[in-house]
């Protein structure tokens, strides 16, 4: 179930210091706030957005709770709905985004789903508070001496991020004013925190789903010296977990969205050699990041992203490794072709009966909708292994931490015994790597043979590029579909007619799948061959 979170482990909170809170709980504060701490004879300016207690308190809450949220049919948490209530008026919208930036601490790995869950599902601002929201993020940027912190900046660039998906279109453009860019853009560099980087980076991505800040982006970038995303690339393979993820999302973008003249498109530089299995670029959802070598996926929506690999599997025991970038939710483990991916309502791998996954996160084996605890495991981490054993002979799968195994799942097997594929699902903001093979193992199973996807599959050297979404939807546009074309598949002919409601434009094929009418809903009682 990928609308809910986890909450935080007590050694990723960050300590909040609440002198400047609101002295009354219920008070909605609209003013700003300039404090000045004196050491020695120099006087340091330290920036504090508008607070309050009673709602710095409620974000806390929501934070602490969300873990517990396992189901999407779940009411949401009582502070929540506070929150909703308090942002919908327009100062109450603005006090929430405050306390959010103030308090949600930058090293929790959720805390940034938390703020795009809080923005969402809570109300759409008025233009007012957004012409407001943008003039306070751009107050301190005015004063040479004023200080935020690095968590501070890392969640406006979230919160900025956030708006900008939810109001694609004029309202995003006026948030995207000359000092706003600047400063994401001023965030693009190596001395910047990691964090930050990374926020800024995908702020920008989600400006540019309007066009025409996607045009102002892409200009203010190439007046840049070098351009710095082709500097933030460089660390696509780094083993620094957060500047890795900025490597990803600025390929990412270089690729997809602020194309340069004269640069390679990253399919055509990556080299391929020795990679059988992928993930399958023609079974994700719509919304989910692939990397150039088809091994690596993320997930930066607010949807639960999610994608099967290449190869099937039908007997015999197999086993694949996840090393995770991220230490969110995500729901990793194993699906055949029936299980269906339902991105905008949070349903993923292991949310039906014909799959089966672990999340290491909220710590649970997850099979059709339903969840298992392992309340003695810790919450896995950015850098862990994920192992995951499929085992068709004895109809059991085993899932490891780090060469630990957890104890045998069953559950799936109740429902189909083959036709399984390497899957996973993607909560915002999560990011891991595949192994399939190709390179050894980092904890393989000591306690039966096994074989690797890798030693088994091939590839077409056409099925091993990753084309960047534009050129594929160019491509797309570009097909051309028969006349008496399958209106279900589009591939084979239209060659039969469904009795006893005569309907035709389906394939042999197709028509055998079905049990009603896709156009009438009648039931089919004979599939006749249609010679018209």
């Amino acid at each position: 179930m990928g609308n809910c979170l986890c909450k935080d482990t007590p050694e990723e909170h960050e300590v909040y210091n609440g002198q400047n809170h609101a002295e009354a709980e219920n008070t909605v504060l609209s003013e700003f706030n300039i404090g000045t701490s004196a050491s020695s004879s120099v006087t340091t300016v330290h920036f504090n957005f508008p607070n309050s207690a009673y709602i710095d308190k409620l974000v806390l809450e929501t934070l602490g709770v969300i873990g517990s949220l396992v189901h999407n049919e779940q009411e949401p948490p009582p502070a929540m709905l506070t929150l909703h209530i308090i942002a919908d008026k327009e100062d109450g919208w603005i006090q929430v985004i405050n306390s959010m930036v103030n308090v949600i601490p930058m090293h929790n790995p959720l805390g940034p789903s938390v703020i795009t869950l809080v923005l969402d599902d809570g109300p759409l601002p008025s233009k007012e508070s957004v012409q407001r929201l943008s003039q306070m993020f751009q107050l301190y940027q005015k004063l040479g001496n004023v200080q935020t912190t690095a968590t501070q900046q890392c969640n406006i660039c979230v919160v900025l991020g956030c708006v900008a998906e939810k109001l694609a279109g004029p309202r995003s453009i006026a948030i995207l004013s000359d000092a706003t860019l600047d400063y994401l853009v001023s965030n693009l560099r190596e001395d910047i925190d990691p964090y930050v980087v990374l926020y800024s980076l995908i702020a920008l991505e989600k400006f540019a789903q309007t066009s025409e800040n996607k045009i102002t982006i892409k200009k203010r970038l190439m007046v840049e010296e070098p351009n710095p995303l082709l500097e933030l690339e460089k660390w696509a393979t780094e083993t620094h977990y957060v500047r890795r993820q900025v490597g990803f999302c600025a390929q990412w973008s270089l690729d997809n969205l602020f194309l340069m003249e004269g640069r390679k498109y990253s399919h055509d530089s990556i080299d391929m050699t020795g990679i059988n299995v992928m993930l399958n670029t023609n079974d994700v959802s719509e919304y989910l990041k692939i990397s150039p070598n088809g091994l690596e996926a993320r997930c930066d929506a607010y949807s639960f992203e999610s994608v099967r690999c290449t190869f099937q599997v039908n007997s015999g025991t197999w086993y694949y490794e996840t090393l995770l970038i991220t230490a969110g939710v995500m729901q990793i483990g194993w699906a055949t072709k029936d299980s269906t991916f339902l991105n905008h309502e949070g349903y993923g791998i292991g949310d039906d009966k014909f799959s089966l996954a672990y999340d290491g996160c909220r710590r649970r084996i997850w099979y059709n909708g339903r969840c298992t605890k392992y309340h003695e495991k810790t919450c896995w981490k950015a850098g862990d292994v994920l192992g995951c054993l499929l085992d068709l002979n004895k109809c059991e799968i085993i899932f490891s931490i780090n060469g630990v195994p957890l104890k045998p799942c069953v559950q799936v097997f109740k429902t189909v015994k083959s036709g399984f594929f390497a899957a996973a699902s993607f909560m915002s903001f999560q990011q891991c790597l595949f192994n399939f093979g190709n390179v050894p193992f980092k904890y393989p199973p000591a306690d039966r043979e096994y074989k690797k996807f890798n030693d088994y599959a091939t590839l077409k050297p056409e099925d091993k590029v990753v084309l960047p979404r534009h050129i594929y939807l160019d491509q797309l546009r570009k097909l051309s579909v028969r006349e008496d074309s399958c209106t279900l598949c589009f591939d084979q002919r239209a060659s039969v007619r469904l009795v006893p409601c005569n309907h035709r434009g389906f394939c042999q094929m197709c028509a055998v799948q079905l049990v009603e009418c896709p156009m009438c809903r009648a039931t089919i009682e004979e599939v006749a061959v249609d010679n018209t």
